[in-house]
């Protein structure tokens, strides 16, 4: 595939996976794992990073593209929420991390510039991501399930329409990170 200009990160919610503390393991091995799939994919020309804004891999992805900023400045990160107000009603941990992400990103908007009202803002949501960018690296395995999968879905269905890279980071990668990689 050609040089990707921008892609989508998205996965696990943090509760998905069993993840309710800022200093389980898991999150270091799922934010290195991440940290070096983006690495070989800015040094292809990947440009911009955008997420969703969800709790779990998608904020744990931003705060990896933050961090990669300080070598790699020209990646940019976009923030683009499916509604107004997202993440409006999380508690007050959890709209610090956001905020502090929103501080830190290059772009913040909306898809919707309406409060949640209905599932078709959510819909419209994913197909205007897909339709902006040149593919999504997910982290998501089909042997676990969880929201990813309607993501996944929809992108295999966009993907028979056009090149659309869909790069997926299994447990097994997450395993190997732990049993063959470097220090954590």
């Amino acid at each position: 595939m050609k040089t990707r200009e921008a892609l989508i990160i998205t996965g696990y919610r943090n509760y998905e996976i069993g993840v309710f503390q800022d200093k389980d393991m898991k999150i270091k091995i799922i934010k290195k794992v991440i940290r070096e799939a983006l690495i070989t994919l800015i040094e292809d020309g990947l440009k911009w990073v955008i997420v969703s804004g969800n709790l779990g891999v998608e904020l744990w992805a931003a705060e990896v593209v933050i961090e990669l900023k300080k070598v790699y400045p020209e990646i940019k990160l976009a923030l683009i929420f499916p509604f107004e107000g997202w993440g409006g009603n999380w508690n007050e941990k959890n709209q610090q991390l956001l905020n502090t992400v929103k501080l830190q990103a290059d772009y913040v908007n909306s898809t919707s510039h309406q409060p949640y009202q209905n599932p078709s803002q959510l819909k419209n949501h994913t197909r205007f991501l897909l339709e902006k960018t040149k593919g999504c690296l997910l982290v998501y395995d089909e042997d676990y399930p969880g929201k990813t999968s309607y993501f996944l879905k929809d992108a295999r269905h966009f993907q028979e329409q056009q090149a659309y890279l869909i790069q997926q980071i299994t447990m097994d990668d997450l395993e190997n990170a732990i049993y063959f990689g470097d220090s954590i």
